[in-house]
C-alpha cells in the first residue's frame, strides 16, 4: 500500500461548544478513489473542508507528504495541487464558461489576457466531458448539469495531485455520470488522489477503491470496497438495518383531483394531459430536457402557458402561483437553495416566507411562528444545533426536510414534488418516502418527478412518462418497470404489456 498523499490524524472540529468531528483519521493515497459517506450532518462536508483549507481543525493534525503541515487557506491549498469541486457551485454567474474556468488563472500572452488560448482550452475540456455549453455563453443561461460540469472542467484544468469531490453526481444524468467516471478513472491511473462523496451507494460501488463511513462525527469503518456490499455501507451510515426502503403504495380514490388538459409551454412543452387522483401519488419520469419540470411548473402557475388546469373543478389561471396556493396546490422545487430556500435567513423566517399575512396582525406574530417551528422541527425529524442559525449551516437532508415543511406549511390538497432526495443520505430519503406515503394515506395528493429511476418505481403507482416535451405515455400497476419508463423515455413505442394497467 502507497504511502499517503494527504492525511488527517486524530483530527476534532468545533464550532462553538458543539464538536462535529471526533478523532477523524483518514488517508488519501495516490491511484486510489476513496470514498467518504454517512448520512447527512454526518462530518463530511467539515471533513473534506478541513482536508481542502476551508476550514482549520481544531485539535490534531494535517499531513502532506508525510509532514504536519498547516493550512493557511484554500489558495495556499489550491497552489499545493489540492482541489475541491464544491457541492454548491462556486461560478460567477454573469461570466461566460471559459472566463470560470480560468477565472483567477486566466492564460496570458505578454500583458493582455489571451482569451482565444482560454477558450480553446475549455472547449477541449468541455469536449472531453461530453458537453455541449459554449465556452462563450454565460454560465446563467446553461442548465444545471452543465453547470456542474464547468465545476469539473475547472478541477481538470488544474495539475491536481488531490482532487475532492463533493456529490459531483448529485445533477446529473446516468450518461453524464458514466462520462465523469472515466474522466475519475483516468486520473486515478495517473496517480491522482481522489475523496469522493456520494449519496448513491451504487455509484460508490461502481468507482470507488476504498470506503470510509462517518456517523455523528466518528468513522466507524473503513474497508476495501471490494469487502463490503451496499447493505453493509447503508447499515454503517445509519446505525440500522434499513428493510423495507419504500412503505407499501396507498390505494388511490376513485375521485380526480387535478385535471391536466393539453397544456403547453412555449418551446419545451407541448399539449401535456393527465389526470391526479384523491389519495394518489403519481409519478414523471423522462430524462432530463424532456419537459417535466417545466410542465410542473406551467402547473403551479410558475410559467405562462396554454391549455387547462382544473383542481377540484375549478380552472387555475395561468401564471398565478398565489391562486394555485390558495386553491389548495403547491410546488416543492428541484433547486432548494437557488430557489427554495433563503440560505441566509434563519429557519423560522424560511418557513413562514409563503404565508408571512397569516402570521401578521398586522405585526408579524413571533410566538405563532415558533410554535409552527417548533412543529415542523418535531413533524419533519429536523436536526438543527441552534433554531437562529442560517439554513445554509444545515445539512442537505434537514434543508430538504424544512423544504418539505415549508411547502406543506399551508395545508395543500396537492403537493407537486421535484426530485424529492437529490443530495440527501438513504436514512433522510427512507424519512421521506415515509412521509410522502403519509401525505396520501391521509387523503393528499402527490405528483413526483424524479430522475432516479427505483425510486419513481418504488413510489408510485402510475407514472406518466415524457420525451421531448410531450407526454410519450403511462405506466401502471405492474407495468411501472424500468424498461417501461426507459422505452418511453427514449421515444420508443410501447408494447401492449408494458401498456396495461
Amino acid at each position: 500500500m502507497s504511502e499517503p498523499i494527504l492525511a488527517l490524524k486524530g483530527v476534532t472540529k468545533s464550532f462553538g461548544p458543539i464538536e462535529v468531528l471526533h478523532g477523524v483519521d483518514f488517508a488519501l493515497r495516490p491511484g486510489e478513489v476513496h470514498a467518504l459517506i454517512g448520512e447527512n450532518g454526518a462530518g463530511k462536508s467539515t471533513t473534506m473542508k478541513i482536508l481542502a483549507g476551508y476550514l482549520s481543525q481544531t485539535r490534531g493534525e494535517i499531513i502532506l507528504d508525510g509532514k504536519p503541515i498547516e493550512f493557511t487557506g484554500s489558495d495556499q491549498v489550491e497552489d499545493l495541487g489540492i482541489i475541491m469541486i464544491h457541492q454548491e457551485f462556486n461560478l460567477a454567474e454573469h461570466l461566460s464558461v471559459d472566463q470560470n474556468v480560468f477565472l483567477g488563472r486566466e492564460l496570458k500572452r505578454g500583458w493582455r489576457l489571451d482569451h482565444r488560448a482560454m477558450r480553446t482550452r475549455t472547449a477541449e475540456l468541455m469536449s472531453r466531458l461530453e458537453s455541449r455549453a459554449d465556452p462563450a455563453t454565460p454560465v446563467s443561461e446553461i442548465s444545471v448539469p452543465e453547470k456542474q460540469m464547468v465545476e469539473i472542467a475547472k478541477a481538470l484544468s488544474r495539475q491536481a495531485r488531490v482532487l475532492i469531490m463533493d456529490e459531483p453526481t448529485a445533477v446529473l444524468t446516468e450518461r453524464e455520470t458514466e462520462v465523469l467516471f472515466r474522466q475519475v478513472e483516468r486520473l486515478r491511473d495517473e496517480g491522482v488522489a481522489i475523496l469522493y462523496t456520494s449519496h448513491k451507494l451504487g455509484e460508490v460501488k461502481r468507482i470507488a477503491d476504498r470506503v470510509t463511513v462517518l456517523r455523528d462525527g466518528i468513522m466507524v469503518r473503513s474497508d476495501l470496497i471490494d469487502d463490503v456490499t451496499e447493505d453493509d455501507m447503508a447499515t454503517a451510515m445509519v446505525g440500522r438495518e434499513l428493510s423495507d426502503l419504500y412503505p407499501p403504495k396507498s390505494d388511490r380514490g376513485a375521485e380526480p383531483i387535478l385535471e391536466v388538459s393539453n397544456v403547453s409551454v412555449r418551446g419545451v412543452v407541448e399539449n401535456a394531459s393527465l389526470t391526479l387522483h384523491r389519495g394518489e401519488v403519481l409519478g414523471i419520469g423522462g430524462l432530463v430536457g424532456s419537459g417535466r419540470t417545466e410542465l410542473a411548473e406551467a402547473i403551479a402557475g410558475l410559467r405562462p402557458r396554454t391549455g387547462t388546469v382544473m383542481l377540484k373543478g375549478q380552472p387555475l389561471a395561468a401564471g398565478q402561483v398565489a391562486q394555485a396556493m390558495k386553491a389548495g396546490l403547491v410546488y416543492l422545487t428541484e433547486d432548494r437553495k437557488g430557489a427554495g430556500l433563503l440560505l441566509e435567513k434563519s429557519l423560522r423566517e424560511n418557513l413562514t416566507l409563503p404565508l408571512l399575512k397569516d402570521f401578521g396582525r398586522p405585526l408579524i406574530d413571533r410566538k405563532r411562528e415558533e410554535a409552527a417551528l417548533d412543529r415542523a422541527i418535531e413533524d419533519f425529524a429536523i436536526k438543527v444545533p441552534a433554531r437562529n442559525m442560517a439554513v445554509g449551516d444545515l445539512s442537505g437532508g434537514n434543508q430538504q426536510k424544512l423544504l418539505l415543511a415549508k411547502t406543506l406549511l399551508s395545508d395543500p390538497d396537492v403537493v407537486i414534488i421535484d426530485e424529492p432526495t437529490r443530495g440527501i443520505d438513504i436514512g433522510t430519503k427512507q424519512q421521506v418516502y415515509n412521509l410522502i406515503a403519509d401525505l396520501a394515506a391521509g387523503g393528499r395528493s402527490i405528483i413526483v418527478i424524479s430522475s432516479e429511476m427505483p425510486e419513481l418505481i418504488g413510489l408510485a403507482s402510475r407514472v406518466v412518462v415524457m420525451h421531448a416535451g410531450r407526454v410519450a405515455g403511462e405506466l401502471a400497476g405492474d407495468a411501472v418497470t424500468e424498461n417501461g419508463i426507459v422505452r418511453l423515455a427514449m421515444g420508443m413505442e410501447q408494447s401492449g404489456k408494458e401498456n396495461a394497467a
